[in-house]
């Protein structure tokens, strides 16, 4: 990847102080640009972080939030990071096989016990934009152009690319990337390194092996699910780029030992906890494929929040808000298209051009779906299959949502717009061809511009009941649980936040984690819902008091002495009617309304 320079491949020239202060002066403009972009985009959220939430966050906000707590207060109480009870009481949750993100939550502790949860939650974001962004440009501004402005083009794509944006509105760790870019530059630097000692049998590099066991250690502990989808997509780049069978195999031997090394570092730092992960209590597996890929129309349009969206009519074939990760626009991939044709004899265009054409085909997951319809023509063979199919049932690639796959592809494009800008750049030096550039240019913001990121949505969220704020929840818990009404899932976690502002002062039935569903232990999103559990949502659902009969009474019993439950509460909530008339009718005792919510004590009902 390294450009020609008037030093040797990937040796940087040397540079008088001048230089070298132009060079930093020009990197902290770029870093400073990147980190206002970021702000900008979480300003709602900033500019209000004791009660705003992510309109489009759904749960997950809540969910992130309540990572962050539990991991202050697992530091404060010397708690075990492994699993807990606070939530799906009283089974319990696998914390290491949820996304704790302790690589943050850790070290931003003192953040959370001072200012709250959500301030860790949004640095982690803003963070994560400008860090990414700016990451991808150190590596192109010193691995791929001379020209810092190229590089700047191809590091805020990367950074603020419609799937990061999506993301930014909960999945904090699909925001925080900023070690992606820097494991591959170590990668590359390996195997310059190899290439130099070529006349070597066995390159050892173990001051580079401990860099990079300790970048994918510390990545394991942000996002686990990014590294392996960066993992494929550097796979696939490295052989495209090598492209014979002898370079392929020359690379490979040449890094190997150095990268075995890495592996056995990272192993060593984080095996217990991959095996508590994959073996331990509330462990499960992913089984079978699903399908949650692309409609073909992403790819083209407009994402929601994007400046282009006010003039995109197409239809909605979004996932979700969080999961818009394609939506590049037809004009960036018109001039992807077009770069990558005119530069197709440049190696690394070559190289990024399948990657895109790759990662952007298996983002559409294992049926064709166009417009939001996967059935074409008549018939049983109707739908078209597609690649992701013959993969899709493969551990651990099954747990991926493949619509994420198009996220591979974003360095890429990257990669293709910064050698198009340096070489725009080139030529308006050289003023032997003024109109390519300038058609460049135009063409390069006609194509950005459309995907530029706006002010993500904010609203209020509703005020903590006194109940659990004021702290009275604790008169009514001894050893056991706090059942909600109906319990919390994950389409319904503000229960959550409710326990965070309460100071964990009970754990909870219910809840919105990742864990063992069924028999066969797959994934599944909060708890496997008791008899009860589904009574009180189909009452809230359908705003109807359902018939009580004996059998129902012994059900709710036996499910509370499985919860041990100390207190049943309903707090406001549409239905708040019909939900405390049931549960009266269930418990044989009339509700108390303390602080804000109806309360049930429970703790003497056998």
């Amino acid at each position: 990847m390294a450009v020609d320079r008037s030093a040797p491949e990937g040796v940087e020239p040397h540079r008088t102080p001048v230089q070298w202060l132009r060079s930093a002066r020009t990197d902290s403009i770029v870093a400073v640009c990147y980190l206002s972009l970021a702000v900008f985009v979480l300003a709602g959220l900033w500019s209000n972080p004791r009660s705003g939430y992510l309109t489009k966050s759904d749960q997950d906000q809540t969910l992130f939030e309540w990572f962050n707590a539990i991991t202050a207060r697992n530091i404060t109480h010397l708690a075990s990071p492994f699993s807990t009870q606070l939530q799906n009481y009283p089974d319990g949750v696998n914390m290491m096989a949820n996304t704790l993100m302790y690589g943050w939550g850790v070290p931003f502790a003192p953040v959370t016990l001072l200012f709250g949860p959500t301030v860790t939650f949004v640095s982690a974001l803003t963070f994560g934009l400008f860090s990414t962004a700016f990451a991808w440009y150190w590596v192109f501004s010193r691995e791929l152009v001379t020209a810092k402005f190229a590089a700047a083009v191809g590091g805020v794509f990367c950074g603020f690319a419609p799937a990061m944006i999506a993301h930014t509105n909960g999945h904090a760790n699909f925001v925080v990337l900023v070690l992606l870019p820097l494991i591959a530059l170590q990668i590359i630097k390996m195997a310059r390194h190899a290439e130099r000692t070529v006349g070597e049998r066995t390159v050892w590099q173990p001051r580079a092996a401990v860099v990079l066991g300790l970048l994918v250690a510390l990545q394991l502990t942000l996002g686990e699910e990014p590294l392996l989808i960066f993992a494929l997509g550097f796979a696939v780049f490295a052989l495209a780029y090598l492209r014979t069978r002898r370079a392929i195999a020359l690379s490979f031997r040449a890094v190997a030992p150095s990268v075995l090394l890495a592996a056995l570092i990272t192993l060593t730092l984080t095996g217990f906890g991959l095996w508590w992960q994959f073996a331990g209590p509330q462990s499960y597996r992913f089984i079978g494929i699903g399908r949650v890929g692309n409609d073909v129309l992403s790819l083209f349009q407009f994402s929601p929040e994007s400046a282009g969206s006010m003039f995109s009519f197409g239809p909605d074939v979004s996932i979700n808000p969080t999961e818009d990760n394609a939506y590049f626009g037809w004009p960036l991939l018109l001039l992807v298209a077009v770069t990558a044709f005119f530069l197709r004899r440049e190696r690394i265009v070559r190289a990024a051009g399948i990657v895109v054409v790759v990662f952007t085909t298996l983002s559409l997951g294992i049926v064709l779906s166009f417009d939001g319809v996967v059935r074409f023509g008549e018939g049983d063979f109707a739908m078209v299959p597609m690649p992701w199919l013959a993969f899709g049932w493969i551990p651990p690639l099954n747990g991926i949502i493949e619509s994420r796959f198009a996220m591979a592809a974003v360095p890429g494009i990257a990669i293709i717009l910064a050698l198009g800008t340096q070489r725009a750049i080139e030529a308006w030096r050289t003023r032997a061809a003024m109109r390519r550039p300038v058609a460049w240019f135009a063409a390069l913001t006609f194509a950005l511009l459309p995907i530029a990121p706006t002010v993500l949505p904010v609203s209020e969220r509703p005020p903590t009941p006194a109940f659990f704020a004021e702290g009275t929840v604790r008169q009514y818990v001894s050893d056991g649980s706090v059942v909600i009404v109906p319990p919390p899932t994950s389409a319904d976690a503000v229960a959550l936040r409710w326990q965070v502002d309460a100071d964990f002062a009970f754990p909870l039935v219910g809840g919105y984690f990742v864990g063992p569903s069924g028999a066969d232990r797959g994934a599944g999103y909060g708890a496997d819902p008791r008899p009860t559990a589904v009574l009180l949502m189909l009452a809230r659902m359908f705003d109807t008091v359902p018939v009580i009969d004996q059998a129902r009474r012994d059900q709710a019993r036996s499910d509370l002495r499985y919860w041990r439950a100390d207190v049943v509460v309903l707090p406001p909530t549409h239905s708040g009617d019909v939900l405390r008339r049931t549960v009266d009718d269930l418990l044989g005792v009339q509700a108390e309304q303390v602080d804000g919510v109806w309360v049930w004590d429970v703790r003497g009902v056998g």
